[in-house]
C-alpha cells in the first residue's frame, strides 16, 4: 500500500499529491489492475509478449543503424 505524509507544514495538498501520483507511477499499481481489468486468455498474452521483444528488437536495431549512419 502506497502512504505518502506531508514533509513539514508548508508543503501544499498539490505537492503532495503530486508526489503519491508519482509514486503510484513508479509503483506500476495502475498499469497491473489495468491489466487484470479484463480476462485474456493465455495465448494472447504469449503473442502480447512475442510482439513486444521483436519489437524492441527492431527498436534497438533501428538505433544502432542511426548510430552508424546507415538509412
Amino acid at each position: 500500500m502506497i502512504s505518502v505524509f506531508k514533509k513539514d507544514t508548508r508543503e501544499s495538498v498539490e505537492g503532495l499529491i503530486r508526489r503519491f501520483n508519482r509514486k503510484v507511477q513508479q509503483a506500476g499499481t495502475l498499469a497491473t489492475v489495468k491489466q487484470l481489468q479484463y480476462f485474456e486468455k493465455p495465448i494472447s498474452k504469449r503473442d502480447r509478449r512475442t510482439k513486444a521483444i521483436i519489437r524492441n528488437e527492431r527498436k534497438a536495431q533501428k538505433a544502432k543503424r542511426a548510430k552508424l549512419g546507415l538509412r
